[in-house]
């Protein structure tokens, strides 16, 4: 089969959705298909809460076809493979389609199987992920039944989606073992290749602090690499020599390893670590100029963030829109991102920054301090604008 259309956009998750429907507010006539597979979308921001308990699984999903623009043709197959050459995508269905302008919006890859004992242990023997719908609900169980022991969390030697992510849930373990009682009884550590807390140094001075408070056994430059589910071993390597130990867990939390598609790093697309090569600024390509990159998949120099998507949308449509018109690119993202990051049931500091690293802050207080009302903005305005807003090009 044969299919053409004027912008196909492959990837239907937060960044494709909200690239199409900004597109079909600036120009309702124009040609638009997504191809995505999945029956359903997800805000994977709540899933942090919903391993701690607050939000249960169902409260982050909506069916695919209700956050479809309209007048958008939707496309429910699986990308198979991209030829930029002959600007044509090839679906696991056998389709053949071809485009004038392509955006790459396919996320991130989740790799259960690049961790032995990973993939066959998920939601079982005490351990969970909050990185899969199907699993997520294991972490609340684990946590709210724990009695005692070493809880374990980790973070993989790779990129991440939230790099705050692995820690949050982590903070909110404690609280949740506090209030059952057993805090005492429990030894809960943190592995993570980086070499500090968290990148930028105002809000790494908030959650030094935290970890202080809480007691948690922060283990720098280690990585898992293996998971014994039987003997509840989990192996760490160290990132600078290569040298494994054991660690002795009751319950462990993994943030698994993740990367670029693989139909990304196996295409004519793809930078030296897999990702769509995209200019930082502008988001095309700088070998394909038909071709603009967004979101997880894009390989630009800042967080993995639902966050980041939002404002680098409104740049790539502005962009894709002036290089349709023959026009010089005047929009330019700046790298921002943003990571909420949750130190508590009721608790949360708000962390923004650009590509140099440096704050980039939306309110007119300091927002490295833990605040309630940053807790309220996480758990009912920010579901509220994704749904409401970004995923019809309002916001």
């Amino acid at each position: 089969m044969a299919d053409h259309h004027r912008v196909l956009i492959v990837g239907g998750g937060s960044a494709g959705i909200s690239v199409a429907a900004r597109l079909r507010r600036a120009d309702p006539s124009l040609d638009i298909a997504v191809v995505e597979p999945s029956e359903f979308h997800f805000y994977q921001p709540l899933w942090t809460l919903v391993g701690a308990g607050v939000f249960k699984p169902e409260d982050s999903r909506r069916r695919e076809a209700d956050v479809m623009p309209p007048m958008v043709q939707w496309i429910r197959d699986r990308v198979a493979a991209i030829e930029p050459d002959s600007r044509a995508v090839v679906t696991a269905s056998g389709r053949r389609l071809t485009y004038d302008w392509l955006v790459v919006a396919l996320g991130i890859q989740i790799d259960w199987n690049a961790i032995p004992g990973l993939a066959e242990g998920i939601g079982t023997r005490g351990i969970c992920s909050n990185y899969s719908y199907e699993h997520v609900a294991y972490t609340w169980e684990s946590i709210r039944s724990f009695r005692g022991g070493t809880a374990l969390f980790t973070m993989p030697n790779t990129a991440v989606k939230c790099g705050g992510a692995p820690q949050k849930i982590m903070y909110l373990a404690d609280d949740a073992f506090r209030r059952s009682g057993v805090r005492d009884q429990v030894s809960i550590v943190f592995a993570t290749p980086q070499k500090v807390i968290f990148a930028i140094e105002k809000y790494r001075r908030t959650l030094e602090k935290v970890i202080a408070r809480k007691g948690i056994d922060t283990r720098f430059r280690q990585h898992l690499v293996e998971i014994r589910p039987d003997a509840h071993e989990a192996i760490v390597e160290n990132v600078d020599t290569q040298e494994r130990s054991t660690i002795p867990y009751d319950m462990i939390h993994v943030t698994p390893p993740m990367s670029a598609p693989n139909v990304i790093k196996a295409s004519q697309l793809a930078n030296d670590h897999g990702w769509c090569e995209a200019d930082r600024l502008t988001l095309r390509h700088p070998r394909y100029p038909t071709v603009f990159a967004i979101g997880d998949a894009a390989g630009l120099p800042t967080s993995k963030t639902g966050a980041a998507i939002r404002k680098q949308a409104p740049v790539l449509v502005t962009n894709l829109l002036e290089a349709m018109a023959g026009r010089p690119l005047t929009a330019a993202y700046d790298g921002y991102s943003s990571c909420p990051v949750v130190t508590g049931y009721g608790r949360m500091m708000l962390a923004e920054f650009d590509y140099d690293g440096k704050p980039k802050e939306s309110f007119p207080f300091d927002q490295s301090k833990e605040r309630y009302s940053m807790w309220l903005l996480k758990t009912q305005v920010l579901p509220r604008l994704y749904w409401h807003g970004m995923l019809r090009g309002r916001l």
